[in-house]
């Protein structure tokens, strides 16, 4: 998705009442980088039904340890706090 303006992107699993859980998207963007939904509709095309994103938020920067691995959980923790995802 370089064409898209996006620096970098992570995928987590969230509950959902409907699937068990539903895979969602989060993404840090170079300035004037489309919006959300054109990312998310972009993604969705390349990928099977059961594999398409919910959601796809943007974020500042992904959230790391003290030795610079990506911490998932607060992802998930983060895709959950801002709901709208079942």
């Amino acid at each position: 998705m370089k064409e898209a303006g996006v620096i970098e992107a992570a995928v987590v699993g969230v509950p959902s009442r409907a699937w068990g859980e539903t895979p969602v998207g989060f993404v840090v963007l170079r300035e004037g980088a489309r919006d959300p939904a054109t990312i998310m509709e972009a993604v969705n095309a390349r990928l099977g039904k059961t594999q398409r994103l919910a959601a796809v938020h943007v974020i500042d920067e992904m959230p790391r340890s003290h030795i610079g691995k990506l911490l998932k959980t607060d992802l998930r923790e983060e895709a959950v706090r801002r709901g709208g995802i079942d």
